[in-house]
């Protein structure tokens, strides 16, 4: 299981650009998106066979 706080956080910090997850991870995925406190800049868009792509708004676009 990935850790997807960690994910998240380095969304945030600008380490990485985006992460991806499939279908089957959604349901952890959910539990760390709920818990995380600025998760309304995190933003998912959805690929055809349930994959998500995230990614991290930040104030500068």
């Amino acid at each position: 299981m990935r850790d997807f706080t960690a994910l998240m956080d380095q969304l945030r910090d600008g380490q990485l650009e985006s992460f991806e997850i499939e279908e089957e991870e959604f349901p952890e995925f959910q539990k760390a998106y709920m818990a995380y406190e600025t998760r309304k800049r995190v933003i998912g868009q959805a690929e055809r066979g349930g994959k998500v792509i995230y990614h991290y708004e930040h104030d500068d676009h």
